[in-house]
């Protein structure tokens, strides 16, 4: 049985830097993947060679595809992250400008003081919004 005092601190840190590189290779494989089903510039066909290129030489295939496409790889990861922004932009300058309910009621009697709507109308549209 090992115990903790039979390995020494350089192979606890080698074992830790196998486990750490190794933990990389996978983030990097998992991120080509979704890379390479997202490219609009790759055919069904350059996919599914990519994909068996990728199982069978799976060190070799990181690494050529990193090579051959890892500037296309960044444009569209940028890309993705501009639309991505964008669209959280205008979520929130739409939930900022719907008004509230202090502003309906404000709009509700500036058009019953004007005489655009009566009290029968008034308090109908107030209890709508107050619903």
């Amino acid at each position: 049985m090992i115990s903790a005092w039979d390995i020494s601190l350089g192979e606890a840190f080698l074992s830790m830097l196998w486990f750490f590189l190794f933990f990389l290779w996978i983030w990097l494989f998992i991120t080509i993947f979704g890379d390479l089903i997202r490219s609009d510039d790759v055919s069904g066909w350059g996919k599914a060679g990519w994909t068996v290129f990728l199982i069978v030489l799976p060190y070799l295939g990181v690494f050529v595809y990193l090579i051959a496409r890892g500037k296309s790889m960044g444009e569209r990861a940028g890309r993705e992250a501009r639309r991505r922004d964008q669209a959280m932009r205008e979520y929130v300058r739409d939930a900022a400008s719907a008004p509230n309910t202090a502003q309906e009621l404000e709009r509700l009697a500036a058009l019953q003081s004007q005489g655009q709507i009566s009290e029968a109308e008034f308090e109908q549209a107030k209890a709508k919004i107050l619903a």
